[in-house]
Protein backbone atom coordinates (compact mmCIF):
# COMPACT_ATOMS: atom_id res chain seq x y z
CA UNK A 1 0.00 0.00 0.00
CA UNK A 2 1.47 3.03 -0.62
CA UNK A 3 1.45 6.24 1.40
CA UNK A 4 -1.56 7.87 0.57
CA UNK A 5 -3.20 4.82 0.88
CA UNK A 6 -1.89 4.21 4.20
CA UNK A 7 -2.87 7.92 5.21
CA UNK A 8 -6.42 7.56 4.49
CA UNK A 9 -6.73 4.46 5.96
CA UNK A 10 -5.10 6.06 9.52
CA UNK A 11 -7.56 9.17 8.74
CA UNK A 12 -10.43 6.41 8.22
CA UNK A 13 -9.75 4.50 11.38
CA UNK A 14 -9.30 7.31 13.51
CA UNK A 15 -11.85 8.90 13.01
CA UNK A 16 -10.17 12.17 11.49
CA UNK A 17 -12.01 12.93 8.21
CA UNK A 18 -10.55 16.65 7.92
CA UNK A 19 -6.99 15.08 7.52
CA UNK A 20 -8.28 13.91 4.26
CA UNK A 21 -8.47 16.47 2.35
CA UNK A 22 -4.82 17.23 3.21
CA UNK A 23 -3.86 13.82 2.22
CA UNK A 24 -5.19 13.81 -1.47
CA UNK A 25 -4.19 17.32 -1.80
CA UNK A 26 -0.41 16.24 -1.43
CA UNK A 27 -1.32 13.21 -3.61
CA UNK A 28 -2.29 15.45 -6.39
CA UNK A 29 -5.64 15.17 -6.85
CA UNK A 30 -8.53 17.64 -7.56
CA UNK A 31 -7.30 20.90 -5.91
CA UNK A 32 -10.86 22.33 -6.02
CA UNK A 33 -12.48 19.62 -4.30
CA UNK A 34 -10.13 19.23 -1.77
CA UNK A 35 -10.15 23.20 -0.89
CA UNK A 36 -13.75 22.25 -0.63
CA UNK A 37 -12.90 19.78 2.01
CA UNK A 38 -10.24 21.91 3.99
CA UNK A 39 -13.13 24.57 3.99
CA UNK A 40 -16.04 22.04 5.11
CA UNK A 41 -13.89 20.27 8.36
CA UNK A 42 -10.89 23.07 8.72
CA UNK A 43 -12.05 26.71 8.17
CA UNK A 44 -15.72 26.35 8.89
CA UNK A 45 -14.91 24.92 12.78
CA UNK A 46 -12.45 27.79 13.43
CA UNK A 47 -14.74 29.86 12.35
CA UNK A 48 -17.57 29.13 14.33
CA UNK A 49 -14.44 28.31 17.41
CA UNK A 50 -14.06 32.01 16.97
CA UNK A 51 -17.42 33.04 17.03
CA UNK A 52 -17.78 31.43 20.28
CA UNK A 53 -15.04 33.18 21.92
CA UNK A 54 -16.72 36.66 20.59
CA UNK A 55 -19.59 35.93 21.79
CA UNK A 56 -17.82 34.32 24.85
CA UNK A 57 -16.11 37.65 25.58
CA UNK A 58 -19.15 39.67 24.94
CA UNK A 59 -21.39 37.70 27.28
CA UNK A 60 -18.13 38.30 30.35
CA UNK A 61 -18.60 42.17 29.97
CA UNK A 62 -22.35 42.12 30.35
CA UNK A 63 -22.72 39.11 33.19
CA UNK A 64 -21.39 41.08 36.06
CA UNK A 65 -22.65 41.19 39.40
CA UNK A 66 -21.64 43.39 42.75
CA UNK A 67 -19.65 39.76 43.56
CA UNK A 68 -19.53 37.83 40.84
CA UNK A 69 -18.37 38.32 36.83
CA UNK A 70 -18.59 35.54 34.39
CA UNK A 71 -14.51 34.48 32.96
CA UNK A 72 -14.11 35.75 29.98
CA UNK A 73 -11.85 33.40 27.17
CA UNK A 74 -8.34 35.00 28.83
CA UNK A 75 -9.23 34.85 32.32
CA UNK A 76 -9.65 31.53 32.11
CA UNK A 77 -6.80 31.18 30.02
CA UNK A 78 -4.55 32.76 32.57
CA UNK A 79 -6.25 30.80 35.25
CA UNK A 80 -5.33 28.04 33.30
CA UNK A 81 -1.48 28.88 33.02
CA UNK A 82 -1.69 29.56 36.57
CA UNK A 83 -3.17 26.10 37.55
CA UNK A 84 -0.03 24.56 35.41
CA UNK A 85 2.30 26.51 36.81
CA UNK A 86 0.96 26.20 40.67
CA UNK A 87 1.85 22.26 39.75
CA UNK A 88 5.29 22.96 38.32
CA UNK A 89 6.34 24.95 41.86
CA UNK A 90 4.70 22.48 43.97
CA UNK A 91 6.72 19.37 42.22
CA UNK A 92 9.82 21.66 42.73
CA UNK A 93 9.46 22.43 46.35
CA UNK A 94 8.12 18.56 46.51
CA UNK A 95 11.76 17.47 44.64
CA UNK A 96 14.00 19.67 47.20
CA UNK A 97 12.47 19.31 50.30
CA UNK A 98 12.77 15.39 49.43
CA UNK A 99 16.68 16.27 48.40
CA UNK A 100 17.18 18.64 51.71
CA UNK A 101 15.68 14.65 53.57
CA UNK A 102 18.21 12.61 51.75
CA UNK A 103 21.14 14.84 52.67
CA UNK A 104 19.77 14.66 55.99
CA UNK A 105 19.59 10.84 56.31
CA UNK A 106 23.08 10.76 54.62
CA UNK A 107 24.52 12.79 57.35
CA UNK A 108 22.58 11.12 59.91
CA UNK A 109 24.56 8.03 58.47
CA UNK A 110 27.87 9.24 58.86
CA UNK A 111 27.33 10.04 61.90
CA UNK A 112 26.09 6.97 62.88
CA UNK A 113 29.03 5.47 61.62
CA UNK A 114 31.04 7.74 63.74
CA UNK A 115 29.83 6.98 66.53
CA UNK A 116 29.64 2.97 66.05
CA UNK A 117 33.40 3.50 65.54
CA UNK A 118 34.05 5.71 68.64
CA UNK A 119 32.15 2.69 70.54
CA UNK A 120 34.48 -0.11 69.34
CA UNK A 121 37.28 2.28 70.29
CA UNK A 122 36.20 2.46 73.80
CA UNK A 123 34.69 0.37 76.59
CA UNK A 124 32.06 0.39 79.62
CA UNK A 125 29.65 3.11 79.51
CA UNK A 126 31.07 5.33 76.97
CA UNK A 127 30.74 2.39 74.86
CA UNK A 128 27.39 2.24 75.62
CA UNK A 129 26.44 5.77 75.05
CA UNK A 130 28.26 6.09 71.73
CA UNK A 131 26.26 3.25 70.62
CA UNK A 132 23.12 4.52 71.60
CA UNK A 133 24.02 7.70 69.93
CA UNK A 134 24.89 5.51 66.53
CA UNK A 135 20.56 3.84 67.05
CA UNK A 136 19.27 7.14 67.20
CA UNK A 137 20.96 8.31 64.25
CA UNK A 138 20.36 5.66 62.07
CA UNK A 139 16.63 5.91 62.94
CA UNK A 140 16.82 9.25 62.01
CA UNK A 141 18.74 8.34 58.74
CA UNK A 142 15.92 6.17 58.20
CA UNK A 143 13.02 8.30 59.03
CA UNK A 144 14.73 11.11 56.61
CA UNK A 145 15.55 8.48 53.64
CA UNK A 146 11.40 7.21 53.81
CA UNK A 147 10.08 10.97 53.46
CA UNK A 148 7.06 11.59 51.14
CA UNK A 149 6.07 15.01 50.74
CA UNK A 150 2.82 15.30 51.50
CA UNK A 151 1.42 18.71 49.77
CA UNK A 152 -2.27 18.79 48.67
CA UNK A 153 -2.50 17.44 45.47
CA UNK A 154 -2.53 19.79 42.89
CA UNK A 155 -5.05 20.43 39.43
CA UNK A 156 -2.47 17.97 37.21
CA UNK A 157 -2.88 15.38 40.24
CA UNK A 158 -6.74 15.87 40.50
CA UNK A 159 -6.55 14.93 36.89
CA UNK A 160 -4.36 12.24 37.19
CA UNK A 161 -6.32 10.73 39.85
CA UNK A 162 -9.80 11.01 37.68
CA UNK A 163 -8.16 9.52 35.28
CA UNK A 164 -6.80 6.72 37.38
CA UNK A 165 -10.74 6.03 38.68
CA UNK A 166 -12.84 6.48 35.65
CA UNK A 167 -10.38 3.88 34.16
CA UNK A 168 -10.94 1.76 37.49
CA UNK A 169 -14.76 1.89 37.06
CA UNK A 170 -14.71 1.37 33.58
CA UNK A 171 -12.80 -1.90 33.47
CA UNK A 172 -15.25 -2.96 36.29
CA UNK A 173 -18.31 -1.84 34.37
CA UNK A 174 -16.89 -3.98 31.21
CA UNK A 175 -15.80 -7.44 33.07
CA UNK A 176 -19.31 -7.22 34.21
CA UNK A 177 -21.04 -5.94 31.12
CA UNK A 178 -19.45 -7.97 28.41
CA UNK A 179 -20.04 -11.51 30.01
CA UNK A 180 -23.60 -10.81 31.30
CA UNK A 181 -24.51 -9.30 27.43
CA UNK A 182 -23.01 -12.66 26.18
CA UNK A 183 -24.97 -14.75 28.03
CA UNK A 184 -28.22 -12.45 26.86
CA UNK A 185 -27.59 -12.56 23.40
CA UNK A 186 -26.68 -16.56 23.43
CA UNK A 187 -29.72 -17.14 25.65
CA UNK A 188 -33.39 -15.52 24.78
CA UNK A 189 -34.49 -17.82 28.46
CA UNK A 190 -31.71 -15.62 30.28
CA UNK A 191 -32.52 -12.36 28.78
CA UNK A 192 -35.90 -12.49 29.34
CA UNK A 193 -34.72 -12.97 32.59
CA UNK A 194 -32.37 -9.80 32.64
CA UNK A 195 -34.41 -7.78 30.59
CA UNK A 196 -36.43 -6.30 34.06
CA UNK A 197 -33.44 -5.63 35.70
CA UNK A 198 -32.05 -3.81 32.87
CA UNK A 199 -35.43 -1.70 32.15
CA UNK A 200 -35.55 -0.72 36.09
CA UNK A 201 -32.10 -0.13 36.85
CA UNK A 202 -30.62 2.06 33.39
CA UNK A 203 -32.13 5.36 34.00
CA UNK A 204 -31.08 5.34 37.52
CA UNK A 205 -28.90 8.61 38.07
CA UNK A 206 -25.90 8.43 39.83
CA UNK A 207 -26.90 10.82 42.47
CA UNK A 208 -28.96 7.77 43.52
CA UNK A 209 -26.56 4.91 42.86
CA UNK A 210 -23.45 6.94 44.98
CA UNK A 211 -25.31 6.63 48.47
CA UNK A 212 -25.79 2.71 48.20
CA UNK A 213 -22.36 2.24 46.88
CA UNK A 214 -21.08 3.93 50.11
CA UNK A 215 -22.80 2.03 52.14
CA UNK A 216 -21.33 -1.50 50.52
CA UNK A 217 -17.56 0.36 50.57
CA UNK A 218 -18.23 1.43 54.35
CA UNK A 219 -19.45 -2.39 55.34
CA UNK A 220 -16.44 -3.57 53.35
CA UNK A 221 -14.02 -1.69 55.02
CA UNK A 222 -15.58 -2.17 58.49
CA UNK A 223 -12.74 -3.95 60.01
CA UNK A 224 -10.04 -2.72 57.64
CA UNK A 225 -7.72 -0.33 59.66
CA UNK A 226 -7.64 2.98 56.50
CA UNK A 227 -4.09 2.88 56.90
CA UNK A 228 -3.58 -0.60 55.43
CA UNK A 229 -6.51 -0.51 52.69
CA UNK A 230 -4.97 -0.23 49.46
CA UNK A 231 -7.42 1.99 47.91
CA UNK A 232 -9.27 4.71 49.86
CA UNK A 233 -13.26 4.68 50.71
CA UNK A 234 -13.67 8.12 48.31
CA UNK A 235 -11.95 6.10 45.13
CA UNK A 236 -13.92 3.30 45.50
CA UNK A 237 -17.38 4.74 46.08
CA UNK A 238 -16.72 6.78 42.88
CA UNK A 239 -15.51 3.93 40.91
CA UNK A 240 -18.23 1.76 41.73
CA UNK A 241 -20.61 5.15 40.89
CA UNK A 242 -19.09 4.93 37.87
CA UNK A 243 -19.70 1.13 36.93
CA UNK A 244 -23.04 1.28 38.23
CA UNK A 245 -23.52 4.07 35.53
CA UNK A 246 -21.77 2.84 32.68
CA UNK A 247 -22.24 -0.70 32.33
CA UNK A 248 -25.87 -0.82 30.13
CA UNK A 249 -24.54 0.81 27.28
CA UNK A 250 -22.08 -2.21 26.52
CA UNK A 251 -24.63 -4.63 28.33
CA UNK A 252 -27.41 -3.45 25.56
CA UNK A 253 -24.79 -3.30 22.87
CA UNK A 254 -23.37 -6.38 23.25
CA UNK A 255 -26.85 -7.92 23.61
CA UNK A 256 -27.87 -6.70 20.32
CA UNK A 257 -24.50 -7.62 18.77
CA UNK A 258 -24.28 -11.19 19.77
CA UNK A 259 -28.47 -11.63 18.85
CA UNK A 260 -27.97 -10.15 15.56
CA UNK A 261 -24.75 -12.37 14.61
CA UNK A 262 -25.82 -13.45 10.82
CA UNK A 263 -26.89 -16.89 11.10
CA UNK A 264 -25.16 -18.09 7.76
CA UNK A 265 -21.67 -17.43 10.42
CA UNK A 266 -23.83 -19.47 12.67
CA UNK A 267 -24.70 -22.59 10.23
CA UNK A 268 -21.18 -22.59 9.11
CA UNK A 269 -19.90 -23.19 12.34
CA UNK A 270 -23.03 -26.05 12.38
CA UNK A 271 -21.67 -27.36 9.83
CA UNK A 272 -17.87 -27.63 10.51
CA UNK A 273 -18.94 -29.14 14.28
CA UNK A 274 -17.21 -26.52 16.07
CA UNK A 275 -17.78 -26.53 19.76
CA UNK A 276 -19.59 -23.89 21.76
CA UNK A 277 -16.27 -22.07 22.79
CA UNK A 278 -14.83 -22.60 19.56
CA UNK A 279 -17.85 -20.69 18.43
CA UNK A 280 -18.10 -18.40 20.69
CA UNK A 281 -14.49 -17.01 20.29
CA UNK A 282 -14.47 -17.72 16.73
CA UNK A 283 -17.48 -16.71 15.36
CA UNK A 284 -20.02 -14.84 18.06
CA UNK A 285 -17.36 -12.31 19.56
CA UNK A 286 -15.76 -11.22 16.34
CA UNK A 287 -18.94 -10.94 14.75
CA UNK A 288 -20.28 -9.19 17.64
CA UNK A 289 -17.16 -6.58 18.26
CA UNK A 290 -18.27 -3.37 16.27
CA UNK A 291 -21.32 -3.13 18.24
CA UNK A 292 -19.92 -4.35 21.53
CA UNK A 293 -17.09 -1.27 21.06
CA UNK A 294 -20.52 1.19 20.22
CA UNK A 295 -21.24 0.01 23.58
CA UNK A 296 -18.24 0.54 25.16
CA UNK A 297 -17.76 3.99 23.59
CA UNK A 298 -21.17 5.21 25.06
CA UNK A 299 -20.21 4.02 28.39
CA UNK A 300 -16.81 5.55 28.98
CA UNK A 301 -18.56 8.54 28.05
CA UNK A 302 -21.32 7.97 30.61
CA UNK A 303 -18.24 7.01 32.90
CA UNK A 304 -16.18 10.31 32.54
CA UNK A 305 -19.91 12.24 32.73
CA UNK A 306 -21.01 10.56 36.18
CA UNK A 307 -17.33 10.84 37.24
CA UNK A 308 -17.62 14.74 38.13
CA UNK A 309 -20.45 14.05 40.53
CA UNK A 310 -19.55 11.22 42.39
CA UNK A 311 -15.96 13.06 42.60
CA UNK A 312 -18.14 15.65 44.19
CA UNK A 313 -20.20 13.99 46.39
CA UNK A 314 -17.62 11.33 47.19
CA UNK A 315 -15.14 14.11 48.21
CA UNK A 316 -12.44 11.85 46.14
CA UNK A 317 -9.67 14.20 44.94
CA UNK A 318 -10.33 14.36 41.28
CA UNK A 319 -11.33 16.79 39.25
CA UNK A 320 -15.06 16.85 40.69
CA UNK A 321 -13.76 17.59 44.07
CA UNK A 322 -11.79 20.39 42.16
CA UNK A 323 -14.57 21.99 40.80
CA UNK A 324 -16.64 21.89 43.79
CA UNK A 325 -13.79 23.09 46.58
CA UNK A 326 -13.01 25.83 43.87
CA UNK A 327 -16.64 27.28 44.31
CA UNK A 328 -16.48 26.70 48.11
CA UNK A 329 -13.25 28.89 48.37
CA UNK A 330 -15.61 32.06 46.50
CA UNK A 331 -12.15 33.93 45.96
CA UNK A 332 -11.64 36.15 42.95
CA UNK A 333 -10.13 33.41 40.28
CA UNK A 334 -12.42 30.45 41.60
CA UNK A 335 -15.27 30.73 38.62
CA UNK A 336 -11.63 31.03 36.06
CA UNK A 337 -10.71 28.24 37.79
CA UNK A 338 -14.21 26.06 37.31
CA UNK A 339 -14.42 27.50 33.81
CA UNK A 340 -10.68 26.51 32.88
CA UNK A 341 -11.31 22.81 34.63
CA UNK A 342 -14.82 22.78 32.14
CA UNK A 343 -12.64 22.92 29.42
CA UNK A 344 -10.40 20.64 30.52
CA UNK A 345 -13.47 17.95 31.28
CA UNK A 346 -14.67 18.63 27.80
CA UNK A 347 -11.15 17.73 26.19
CA UNK A 348 -10.48 14.68 27.84
CA UNK A 349 -14.29 13.54 26.76
CA UNK A 350 -13.31 14.24 23.35
CA UNK A 351 -9.66 12.21 23.85
CA UNK A 352 -11.72 9.21 25.33
CA UNK A 353 -14.40 9.65 22.23
CA UNK A 354 -11.12 9.67 19.68
CA UNK A 355 -9.85 6.82 21.25
CA UNK A 356 -13.01 4.72 21.07
CA UNK A 357 -13.64 5.26 17.81
CA UNK A 358 -10.20 4.44 16.84
CA UNK A 359 -10.60 0.90 18.69
CA UNK A 360 -14.06 0.36 17.11
CA UNK A 361 -12.70 0.93 13.93
CA UNK A 362 -9.44 -1.68 14.53
CA UNK A 363 -12.60 -4.39 15.15
CA UNK A 364 -14.83 -3.63 12.36
CA UNK A 365 -13.18 -5.15 9.10
CA UNK A 366 -13.50 -1.94 7.56
CA UNK A 367 -17.22 -0.73 7.82
CA UNK A 368 -16.13 1.69 9.80
CA UNK A 369 -18.91 3.97 10.66
CA UNK A 370 -19.16 7.78 10.40
CA UNK A 371 -18.18 9.87 13.73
Amino acid sequence: MNWRGSLLKFCSVTGMPMLEPFVRLAAGEDVKEQMIGIAKFVVLPVIAMLAFIGMWSAAARTIVSDSVQLPGPMATWTAGVELFAMHTDQRIADRQAKQAKTAEAIDDLAKARGFETLAAQSGGDLSDRYTAAAVLHRKSALLAANFTPTSAPTFVDQILNSLVTVAFGFLLATAVAIPLGVMCGMSPWFNAAMTPFIQVFKPVSPLAWLPIAAVVIIWAYSDTDPNDAFFSKAFLTSAATVSLCSLWPTLVNTTFGVASVDKDYLNVARVLKLSWSQKLFKIILPASLPLMFAGLRISLGVGWMVLIAADMLAQNPGLGKFVWDTYQNGSSVSYARITFSVVVIGVIGLVFDRVMICLRNLVSFGDTAPS
